[in-house]
């Protein structure tokens, strides 16, 4: 399985507009071929600062989800809120404990 870590920063002003086009969209993000699971956090001190994670079949099912129309859509709209690059990992589960 592989773990998709993704943190971004938006202007403050735009962040109203980012959780509006995440709620539209996270049901076809996780509905999409070879995604598990899908969280989005928010850091508690730089509140414009937000993570995905997302789980994944294979490397092969994330980027058939980054080369879709869909991945194409939401990021298109989420890019032009940001106020610093964004970054992002890919990493191996390697233990859970529940």
């Amino acid at each position: 399985m592989l773990v998709r870590i993704v943190k971004m920063s938006f202007e403050p002003h735009k962040i109203d507009e980012f959780l509006t086009n995440f709620e539209t969209n996270k049901t076809r993000i996780r509905g999409f071929i070879g995604c598990n699971f899908l969280e989005l956090y928010r850091d508690q001190n730089n509140t414009n600062v937000f993570f995905t994670y997302s789980y994944w079949d294979s490397e092969e099912a994330l980027n058939n989800y980054r080369n879709s129309e869909l991945f194409n859509a939401v990021w298109t709209k989420t890019k032009a809120l940001f106020n610093a690059k964004p970054e992002a990992w890919s990493v191996d589960k390697i233990e859970s404990l529940n």
